[in-house]
């Protein structure tokens, strides 16, 4: 399952380099919301699933990988072990149900500077490359990006979708 009885997902954030798509690549679809957009939201075709965010470059040393698509398990670890634990909830006000009691709390100022100093040396060790997301060789999108019409967007902010 994506979503949690709250309505929401783990999300981990690692360099492009880590991320492995094992199987299905073929099936993996891109979406923007908005035509000037700097993320790319990932789904399998074959089921709507949504896989991941990226930025537009595959430059950007960051994939937002859902948690249904961590296969820690497969190696004999949780997804913890693996990753570590979660650092902070964000969007708790969007939750269609109570929280469960171990969520983690909201972002605080060192999350934000971990965060970018992470970001920053994945970016000086180069491991925005490879992305799976994108080819080597043209550094375009492995899917054509589709833009959603503003009557789309709307549909998706409203929950109908």
């Amino acid at each position: 399952d994506v979503l949690d009885a709250a309505g929401g997902a783990d999300i981990f954030r690692m360099s492009p380099a880590r991320v492995q798509i094992t199987a299905g690549a073929d099936a993996l679809r891109c979406l923007c919301l908005r035509e000037k957009t700097r993320v790319m939201r990932w789904y399998a075709d074959c089921c709507r699933t949504p896989f991941a965010n990226t930025a537009a470059s595959p430059h950007f040393p960051i994939v937002a990988l859902i948690h249904s698509f961590i296969d820690a398990e497969a190696i004999g670890r949780s997804r913890d072990e693996m990753l570590g634990p979660p650092l902070c909830g964000i969007y708790e006000r969007s939750a269609i149900g109570p929280l469960p009691l171990n969520a983690p709390a909201s972002p605080s100022v060192g999350v934000f500077i971990s965060r970018a100093s992470k970001m920053f040396g994945w970016w000086m060790r180069g491991l925005a490359r490879p992305n799976p997301f994108f080819d080597d060789q043209t550094n375009a999108p492995i899917s054509p990006p589709r833009v959603l019409t503003p009557s789309e967007r709307a549909t998706l902010e409203r929950g109908d979708a």
